[in-house]
């Protein structure tokens, strides 16, 4: 009877983890849009959450067309491209000073905003850049 339990218990963990994973998954795509939504950590959590749910949702992750180089590089590197460093830094910047003229008229707001942007470009630029 105990492992019956356990069993039912490690499925709806399971499934709780695998829910999460997705859930993570798709705010990190939303995080390439969206330029305070952050992108990696999102991916690297899905990555953990599926890795110890669903080894087959972890290998398509780690393996994927577009996301997967970036994981692997990111988790066992610690590398950035600078394809993806331009491309975040710049799509940030966008984001962030068109919020500022446009979007947002109180100070602190706009000094908040700005020193984000700061603090994510330097830690981007902190990483090693991978070569391709």
């Amino acid at each position: 009877m105990k492992k019956e339990i356990k069993h039912s218990t490690n499925k709806i963990v399971k499934l709780i983890l695998l829910t999460l994973g997705l859930i993570s998954f798709g705010l990190g795509v939303l995080g390439i849009f969206l330029p305070l939504l952050p992108t990696t950590p999102f991916f690297l959590l899905s990555a953990a959450l599926f890795l110890r749910s669903s080894r087959r949702l972890y290998n398509w992750l780690i393996n994927h067309k577009y996301f997967g180089n970036y994981i692997q590089n990111y988790l066992f590197h610690k590398t950035i491209t600078l394809k993806s460093k331009i491309y975040s830094i710049s799509l940030l910047w966008i984001f962030i000073l068109f919020s500022v003229f446009f979007m947002v008229n109180h100070l602190l707001i706009i000094l908040l905003l700005l020193l984000i942007a700061t603090g994510v470009t330097i830690h981007i630029l902190s990483f090693k850049t991978a070569s391709k």
